[in-house]
Formats: C-alpha cells, sequence, structure tokens
C-alpha cells in the first residue's frame, strides 16, 4: 500500500519542483513523514536523493529550453557545498519532534518568500526563452550570493530541501536572471546540495533509504518534473505560486500541530 501511495505523492512532489524550482522539495519531507510512515531522520536522508534526483532531471528539460546557466550553477553549488556537510551533522543531533516543528517554521517562511519572489522578478523576454539580462557583478552582489548560498546549503543538509526559494531570488536580484533562467540554474544547485548532503549522512550517519520505496517515489518524482518543466511555459508563474502558497500554509500548519502534541505543548 505504501509504494502503491508512494507513486501520486511522489509525482506531486515533482510537479511543483519543475515549474518552481523549489516548490516540491520542502514538501518532500512531511509526504514522507505523514503520508509514507517514515522517520524525521529518515525522510530528511530519503528527501535528498529523491529532490537531487529530480533535480537533476529538471536541469535537462530546462537546458534543453535554454533556461540552464551551468557555470554559475555549478558555482553557487560549490559555495554552499560547506554549508550541506555543517547542516547534515547538526540535524543528526537534533529531535525528531523539533527537527519537523523547525520545519514547520521552514515552510511558512517558504510560503512567505514566493509571492515577493514572483514580484521581483523581471519581466520575462519575449519568445519565453528565458534569456538572462546580466547585471555587472559587484562586491555587494557577489557577498549576497556567497550569503545565500552558505544558507542554501545549511538547508539542504539540515532539513533535507532543496533551498530553491533562497536560490531563485538570489540570482534574480544579485545576478539579473529572469525567472525561467533563475529556475532552471537552481536546479543545479539542488543537485549539488543534495548530493553532498547524502554523500556527507551516509559516511558519517549511516544513514541508508529504504530502496524499494525511494526507487518508486522517484521514479514518479523525475516524471513529474519533466512535465512539471512543460507547465512552467504555459502557465503564469503567479497563479502557481498562490497555489502552492496555499498548500504550504497547510502542511506548515499540520506539521506544528503534529509536533507540538508530541512534545507535550
Amino acid at each position: 500500500m505504501t509504494l502503491l501511495l508512494a507513486l501520486p505523492v511522489g509525482l506531486l512532489i515533482g510537479l511543483s519542483l519543475g515549474p518552481l524550482g523549489a516548490g516540491g522539495s520542502i514538501l518532500t519531507v512531511p509526504a514522507l513523514v505523514y503520508l509514507l510512515g517514515q522517520a524525521p531522520h529518515e525522510a530528511t536522508t530519503t528527501s535528498l536523493l529523491v529532490v537531487g534526483g529530480a533535480a537533476l532531471a529538471g536541469v535537462g528539460a530546462h537546458w534543453r529550453a535554454g533556461r540552464v546557466r551551468l557555470g554559475p550553477g555549478l558555482v553557487f553549488g560549490v559555495l554552499g557545498a560547506a554549508g550541506s556537510v555543517v547542516g547534515s551533522k547538526v540535524s543528526a543531533l537534533v529531535d525528531p519532534d523539533v527537527l519537523l516543528l523547525g520545519f514547520a517554521g521552514l515552510l511558512v517562511a517558504a510560503g512567505a518568500a514566493m509571492p515577493a519572489r514572483t514580484r521581483r522578478c523581471p519581466a520575462e523576454p519575449v519568445g519565453g526563452g528565458g534569456v538572462a539580462t546580466r547585471q555587472r557583478v559587484t562586491v555587494a552582489r557577489a557577498v549576497r550570493v556567497v550569503a545565500a548560498a552558505s544558507v542554501v546549503g545549511l538547508l539542504t543538509g539540515f532539513f533535507g530541501v532543496g533551498g530553491g526559494f533562497v536560490v531563485v531570488p538570489a540570482l534574480v536580484l544579485a545576478l539579473g536572471y529572469d525567472t525561467a533562467a533563475a529556475v532552471g540554474t537552481s536546479l543545479v544547485v539542488i543537485a549539488i546540495n543534495s548530493a553532498v548532503a547524502l554523500a556527507t549522512r551516509v559516511s558519517g550517519q549511516g544513514l541508508v533509504p529504504d530502496w524499494r520505496l525511494l526507487g518508486v517515489f522517484l521514479a514518479a518524482a523525475v516524471a513529474g518534473v519533466l512535465a512539471g518543466s512543460r507547465v512552467s511555459a504555459r502557465v503564469a508563474p503567479g497563479r502557481l505560486t498562490k497555489a502552492f502558497v496555499v498548500m504550504l500554509g497547510a502542511v506548515a500548519l499540520y506539521t506544528a500541530v503534529r509536533s507540538a502534541i508530541q512534545l507535550g505543548f
């Protein structure tokens, strides 16, 4: 039954990750915990594989559409690698219910950041090719990029999420990317940070995911992200964002209540 449920859940995660860059990744952990019955630390490890694999598949789709800036994406990902290692090590020391309560706060923060991201993004170029209008990289912009990369790495390692809701606005505001290019490039960053955090958990903590569940979930997520990348070219980003923010709010409330009850609040 759990394996059958993994198909629609994984598909939903992928559909969100494709057009939004960050969306699906932040829902993976609560989906694994509350729908598929995994323990919080196990879920954050499994999430890294699912999110990283789905992001990697999404890079290919966005690349073919001209929406990926590979060089900056690789640099951003490498800058966040140290944060991924630190976040992974710290996460292992945290009580599972405290981890989920913190995750509820992260969901709220992501929900608040996404509409602001949409408002700040410059208009797409005619034709939707995702060609960025590059800005001159100053010291101040470079500092913002390094800071954002470090935060993304920490979030990925600690919570098992991609952190694209931080990456996308950083690429838009610091490097002048339009929405499409920022989303496509953010998937490169997500894939790198997920790989680093996963390697840290497997080598240092011995956390091994349920491979059968992971295979089904990841296959569905990859299918979803490939379909979602096509949706991003046809649906207004504002409409996608509003629907997703509502979903984040509902999941955050449920996660917070469940965690608080377990902690005896």
